[in-house]
């Protein structure tokens, strides 16, 4: 959702920044103490030294930051905080510290993004949980509608996703173009992912706004197991998307085809 820039202002701010980056502790005690650098200097993109320190996970630096007073909840002109970079890129032990000094989950991106939805979209479990039991939200959502759950099934993170469904995310939750986790999940071929989701009650034939059910995406996508799933489920062959084309219609692989066939005919309660 967004990245780091290391673009500087000043030569000492520059150092500052590159101490942060780099870990170097003791550079970085030493511009702060010297009174030449403020400890929320920040570059031409609103980024503080606390974010870059926080991105790279370098827990010492952020610790002397904080306890020489950086605002911990500064946003950068994207809306992203420390709290957003440490849960992007995974550190927990960040993300933990962070909290201990009021470290809000409630700041926004410029595209909706919050630290929660950060995390799921990495696969950052551990992360994921430590947000969750801090008050992250857990039906946060991109602008565009896309949920922790969402972002989780993308990129195929079943224990990512396994603790969403456990802490109360709506399974069947679409983006605002229609597009379920589910969906998402069988256009990417994460089968492990539709299985866990149709058994915790995913609907099988949900559609986007196009007509196009997840069926339909798992058989672009050539994922065989992923079908044979869907269809062991009750997901129905017959229907067709807004273009009239059946699932059948979008593949010339065999086995998925003798597959769909097999299904064929009066729908299965």
């Amino acid at each position: 959702m967004c990245r780091m820039s290391f673009k500087k202002e000043t030569p000492l701010a520059n150092a500052a920044f590159w101490a942060a980056r780099r870990g170097n502790l003791a550079l970085l005690k030493l511009l702060l103490n010297s009174g030449r650098v403020d400890v929320d200097c920040r570059d031409s993109h609103g980024t503080t030294l606390l974010m870059v320190a926080a991105y790279a996970g370098h827990i010492d630096c952020v610790r002397e930051l904080v306890l020489q007073g950086a605002d911990i909840n500064l946003q950068r002109e994207s809306g992203t905080t420390a709290l957003f970079f440490a849960a992007q890129q995974g550190h927990n032990d960040v993300v933990r510290f962070l909290f201990g000094f009021g470290a809000s989950t409630e700041f926004r991106t410029k595209d909706g993004g919050t630290a929660l939805l950060a995390a799921s979209q990495y696969g950052h479990m551990q992360v994921v949980e430590t947000l969750l039991k801090h008050g992250a939200n857990i039906h946060d959502q991109l602008y565009d509608g896309a949920t922790a759950l969402f972002l989780a099934a993308q990129g195929g993170y079943l224990d990512v996703i396994r603790l969403l469904l456990a802490s109360g995310a709506k399974v069947n939750q679409p983006r605002q173009d229609g597009t379920a986790p589910l969906w998402i999940a069988s256009q990417m071929g994460h089968s492990e992912v539709v299985r866990v989701m149709l058994l915790r009650g995913a609907d099988r034939d949900a559609a986007r706004n196009n007509g196009t059910s997840a069926l339909h995406a798992a058989v672009l996508s050539g994922n065989i197991k992923t079908v044979a799933l869907l269809l062991e489920a009750g997901a129905d062959p017959s229907l067709r998307n807004k273009a009239n084309e059946l699932p059948a219609e979008l593949t010339k692989n065999e086995r998925i085809l003798r597959l769909l066939r097999s299904k064929e005919g009066p729908r299965k309660s």
